[in-house]
């Protein structure tokens, strides 16, 4: 299973990361919202965990656009 985490305080996205890879998930770490976006669009992924106050691009708007683009993708905030 592949998870994109989208957060910005780098010890909480570490935290969050060595959880799920040591759960056997292949985790990719976002630290913004314009790069998670990015990410989100060239990649599928089968859970986006996702902050809502990022810098460059809020939580919200990548969340919408996300939703513009794959409807299905479960998206934890």
């Amino acid at each position: 299973m592949r998870v994109l985490l989208v957060e910005d305080e780098p010890k909480v996205s570490r935290f969050v990361a060595r959880g799920l890879a040591a759960e056997r998930f292949a985790v990719d770490v976002a630290s913004d919202g314009k790069s998670g976006l990015e990410m989100a669009n060239t990649y599928d992924y089968d859970l986006v965990i996702l902050d809502l106050m990022l810098p460059l691009m809020d939580g919200t708007e990548v969340l919408r656009r996300i939703r513009e683009k794959d409807s299905d993708v479960p998206i934890l905030i």
